[in-house]
């Protein structure tokens, strides 16, 4: 069938769908919903079987509702109406949630419904929820609708069905959202900020100034102690800041002032945080629990696992030094394997935005930026001593999927996406060395081809093509486990040394060839032209992406049936 994706934005959900539903046959073309003219002349222009609405943040008009059968895609329960389902449902703690596909009728999200799926909820961020549970579950569900409307079945009213027991619930107002922090212990503080992570943040105060605060995390080592100075920041470590509540203390590690955007807290609060005291971990390396720690060490049996939990998988020029650092010092320890762990929800993203477009001079920062990049993709290249193996859990995009690519085997986790390419943001070109990894794993047309399509790839399809080594198990748990096994029989497999010989000799002979500083030197001097050159598409994208500016059109190689040579198939 021809489906027509209709949505407000290409996140991580309407990629996974259109991915799914392409491996299924499907013809499928994207439009942003700008305007009901717009969307109605995609509709025209392409002349879709189905539309299927994955994210919307306004209803589908009718001229398109009444005369086409769209799927919109609710994150909630049957029976569930509102547009805050997921924020209302994490904030009152419920143990069970779900995704509803179903039609859309000129009452919003009451129309018939074509099918639905559970999942069990965990104290995250609604942003994590969303990636995951939401996500895995809206697959399920819309290939279940897809396949009935494919076999001509009828959707059932929601009055007819017996497992509707949602409600209709209003937009969560920042009233709803409002934290007390005389009388809000650290659970109710750290609920109402998760279910509001991404966005739109809660509303409050850092030190006395209007902000939204975004990002929380518990602090165990206060528990239960006196409610006096509840709400007053009290410390702060690299990038986050802990505050007091009624019963202990949560860090806060992102904020937006009132005329700005998101940044972490040490940036958004610069003079303020510098005049705190430092709450340092005992050892950096030692996973803590229940606190705030963005880069953790451990190691078994001669694999080693670095971690580093960057917020939506930025990495700024800070971040990429002291994760280089701690890689170099991953290299001296004892063990023949090393892990690069990443995040749960990212792997990494590549340079920080948001950071490069509060500096004084983005263009300087987008430079130091990339550099430590760089820096840190080299020393994971020169890794001869290790096999090094990146363990994607989560999301990869631009410099971070070849960043992940310089290490000997890449796994990904069944239902993470990867974007392995730059020209999105401003036509960038790139750097990573990823014109010295890309091509010798996939060959020259199809890293050609990969830059230019510009198209996301499942983490099946990137084992397809070459791109990633090993698609594992979609459960978090159960990839972690097969990750630990895998790496364990590479560490104590009787041909390891041999392999660590055959690969010291082939960065040897590649060097000889051709100096990684080539490389590398021959991709700054287009990032040189992004950053500095008289074209500014970079900073006007950037400025775009980071205030989170309301699309004006679909890109074209999302929208085919824009192509000046789209044809309706007979």
């Amino acid at each position: 069938m021809r489906i027509l994706l209709l949505t407000h934005a290409f996140n991580s959900l309407t990629q996974r769908l259109g991915a799914e539903l392409q491996q299924r046959g499907h013809e499928i073309s994207i439009e942003f919903d700008i305007a009901d003219s717009v969307a109605e002349e995609a509709v025209a222009l392409f002349r879709p079987d189905l539309i299927v609405a994955p994210y919307l943040r306004r209803a589908i008009p009718e001229s398109i509702w009444s005369r086409h059968v769209c799927l919109v895609v609710h994150p909630g329960i049957v029976g569930d109406r509102g547009p805050s389902a997921l924020d209302w449902a994490l904030q009152e703690g419920a143990a069970e949630w779900g995704v509803t596909v179903l039609q859309a009728e000129a009452e919003m999200d009451a129309g018939p419904v074509w099918a639905t799926a559970s999942f069990a909820m965990r104290a995250a961020k609604k942003s994590s929820i969303y990636r995951n549970e939401v996500t895995r579950a809206a697959v399920t569900a819309v290939l279940a609708a897809v396949g009935k409307f494919a076999a001509g079945d009828k959707p059932t009213p929601l009055a007819d069905r017996p497992d509707a027991r949602g409600r209709l619930r209003p937009l969560m107002k920042q009233a709803d959202r409002a934290i007390d922090w005389q009388r809000d212990d650290s659970a109710t503080v750290l609920r109402k900020i998760n279910a509001a992570d991404g966005f739109p943040g809660v509303a409050d105060h850092l030190f006395g100034v209007p902000c939204r605060i975004f990002d929380a995390w518990p602090e165990a080592s206060l528990a239960g102690v006196s409610p006096v100075g509840a709400g007053r920041v009290i410390g702060r470590r690299e990038t986050a800041v802990l505050r007091r509540t009624r019963d202990g203390a949560v860090w806060i590690g992102h904020a937006r002032r009132e005329d700005g955007f998101k940044l972490p807290v040490s940036l958004a609060f610069p003079v303020e945080t510098a005049e705190l005291a430092e709450v340092p971990l005992a050892a950096w390396w030692r996973i803590e629990q229940a606190t705030w720690q963005d880069i953790a060490w451990e190691e078994s049996g001669g694999v080693g696992f670095l971690h580093f939990e960057f917020y939506n998988g930025a990495m700024s020029t800070a971040q990429c030094r002291r994760l280089r650092e701690a890689l170099a010092w991953a290299k001296t320890r004892p063990v023949k394997v090393i892990v690069l762990a990443g995040g749960s929800d990212f792997w990494s993203n590549g340079i920080h935005l948001n950071v490069i477009e509060q500096a004084g001079s983005p263009a300087d920062e987008s430079w130091h930026n990339i550099n430590a990049m760089d820096d840190l993709a080299l020393e994971l290249i020169e890794s001869g001593r290790q096999i090094t193996i990146a363990a994607l859990a989560g999301n990869a995009g631009a410099g971070g999927c070849f960043l992940a690519r310089a290490a000997d085997f890449v796994w990904a986790r069944e239902g993470v996406m990867l974007n392995p390419h730059y020209k999105n943001m401003g036509n960038l070109y790139g750097s990573e060395y990823w014109t010295y990894l890309l091509p010798r794993r996939v060959g020259e047309q199809r890293a050609r081809d990969i830059m230019r399509n510009r198209q996301p790839l499942t983490a099946r399809a990137a084992v397809d093509i070459g791109f990633s080594d090993a698609c594992l198990a979609g459960d978090a748990d159960a990839f972690r486990i097969d990750v630990a096994r895998r790496a364990l029989e590479i560490a104590a497999a009787a041909d390891l040394n041999d392999r660590l010989a055959a690969k010291r000799e082939r960065r040897a002979k590649d060097e000889a060839e051709k100096p990684l500083a080539a490389y590398r030197e021959e991709e700054l001097a287009q990032m040189r032209r992004n950053f500095y050159g008289f074209d500014p598409s970079y900073h006007v994208a950037r400025h775009h992406f980071v205030r989170k500016s309301l699309a004006s059109w679909t890109p074209r190689h999302l929208a085919r049936h824009r192509d000046l040579g789209w044809t309706v198939p007979a």
